[in-house]
């Protein structure tokens, strides 16, 4: 005999299924979790014979059958009776967390065990720990988000949201999920106060987490927004601290390029020429994509040859030594301004040539 099978025939309280058959017998009323080595079936419980299973309909000629597991098909066969029946019961309530362990991205089930938890008018309390455990163990589960809203909604009280997303960020500090969740909490609660400063700690820590870039911007987009001047200023020299810290991070320049778009690049005062300074030392294709982008919005207001003469530099130096992977971009995006501000012309203001069919001239990321 082999040691494994040594050690399964020694498990306390492991019954073979004749003797627990008899034991079911003689004892109705036996506690089947009290067995945590042996699952006992619905079909073979007689307090579920009132109920007739719902098989899985997958039509006459499925095409790939899943092969679930027999237990997987026993919950989910007396589950969908449950549903048929629209049965609202605490053994349906039971039911839906066997149903929720086999496959937590059941919508239905979560639906369904909402339901439940209003007809039955359970403990709320005690649901925001259960789903509390399973988001520790699923993080990235949607369903589980969206039931933890519903009854965070239900409670009107989201004291303990901020901080129990903090520690699933803490764990991945780019889950989606927790970050919808957080700006929804914020949003619906105005638990504005403390969150830029939760956000530059995240950037302090991790100055590319592009999430905690995101969520800086929905936050001053929601409160005191862009438009004063000290605080637009504010925030472009934040975004230049951080790219000194680390040059070929493309969160930062994303986000300048983001809060800058709307008034254009080249009109920040001053802003050219620290970039330009920045070139100096802390060179990188963000950086040189941004002063493409910079160039192209003056051609916009002052076509200079001098300007379009720059920013065709600035395309050969991508292109050919900074960039290289994406050559053929570069030698593009120069043809195309050549083609729109170009001109025989020496030192003239140039005029307006024809619109290429082109995309923007950075290529570089938007942010949304």
């Amino acid at each position: 005999m082999s040691g494994l099978e040594d050690i399964s025939s020694e498990l306390v309280g492991f019954k073979d299924e004749k003797d627990l058959d008899g034991e079911l017998d003689g004892h109705p009323e036996v506690d089947y979790a009290g067995d945590p080595f042996r699952y006992v079936f619905y079909r073979d419980r007689k307090e579920w014979a009132d109920l007739e299973p719902v098989p899985q309909d997958d039509g006459p000629n499925p095409v790939v059958k899943i092969a679930y597991s027999e237990k997987f098909t026993d919950v989910y066969d007396y589950f969908r009776a449950l549903l048929k029946n629209d049965e609202r019961s605490d053994r349906a309530f039971a039911l839906t967390a066997e149903a929720i362990e086999l496959n937590a991205a059941n919508y239905t089930v979560w639906h369904y065990r909402r339901v439940l938890l209003q007809a039955l008018e359970k403990d709320l309390r005690e649901e925001m720990n259960y789903i509390t455990a399973i988001i520790e163990e699923q993080p990235k589960n949607y369903q589980v988000w969206h039931h933890r809203r519903m009854v965070v909604e239900w409670l009107n009280d989201p004291s303990e949201e901020l901080e129990f997303i903090a520690d699933i960020l803490s764990q991945d500090a780019k889950n989606y999920h927790a970050w919808q969740h957080r700006q929804w909490v914020i949003q619906e609660y105005k638990q504005w106060d403390d969150e830029l400063e939760f956000v530059e700690t995240l950037l302090e820590e991790d100055v590319r987490n592009n999430s905690a870039w995101n969520q800086r911007h929905f936050v001053i987009s929601h409160t005191t927004g862009y438009s004063s001047p000290a605080i637009l200023d504010r925030e472009v020299q934040y975004c230049l601290t951080q790219i000194r810290k680390a040059p070929h991070n493309e969160s930062a320049w994303n986000y300048l390029k983001g809060i800058l778009q709307d008034r254009g690049l080249s009109s920040h005062p001053g802003l050219l020429d620290q970039v330009l300074e920045l070139k100096e030392t802390h060179c990188s294709p963000y950086l040189l994509a941004f002063l493409v982008d910079s160039y192209e919005d003056a051609l916009e207001n002052s076509n200079q040859r001098e300007t379009l003469s720059k920013a065709l530099e600035i395309c050969q130096l991508l292109a050919q030594e900074k960039d290289t992977i994406r050559q053929e971009y570069w030698l593009f995006v120069g043809r195309s301004l050549e083609s729109k501000y170009g001109s025989s012309a020496s030192g003239e203001p140039l005029a307006d040539g024809p619109e290429p069919a082109s995309a923007p001239a950075s290529g570089q990321q938007e942010m949304s």
